[in-house]
């Protein structure tokens, strides 16, 4: 068990991934910061796929970095203890890329 989160472009393929363990709390924050409660499922997501438009990806990114960055962006290079919120960050920079691109991206919750 465990969150296994993945992005998808149109053509189907994997763009972005974040995984947490069934005890990671940091998961709550990538549900958190894309307003995807709904797909929380506890110990894992909830199998289901939500389509997130560019403005949601957005707002997503800005929410995190207000609320975890804080404007230091040095904050995730410096610190080997904040890998959940770089895998975090990652995540949400992959889905933009592919949203601007195409519009939306997809994302599965497991």
């Amino acid at each position: 068990m465990g969150h296994d989160i993945s992005g998808f472009n149109r053509a189907g393929e994997e763009i972005a991934y974040a995984r947490f363990s069934m005890g990671n709390y940091n998961a709550t924050i990538l549900y958190e910061v894309l307003n995807a409660y709904d797909y929380y499922a506890g110990v894992s997501g909830s199998g289901n796929t939500s389509t997130f438009s560019v403005q949601q990806i957005e707002k997503a990114l800005n929410n995190f970095k207000k609320i975890y960055i804080k404007g230091d962006s040095t904050l995730l290079e410096s610190d080997y203890s904040n890998w959940d919120l770089k895998q975090i960050l990652n995540f949400i920079q992959n889905c933009l890329e592919t949203a601007q691109k195409e519009g939306s991206v997809r994302v599965y919750f497991g």
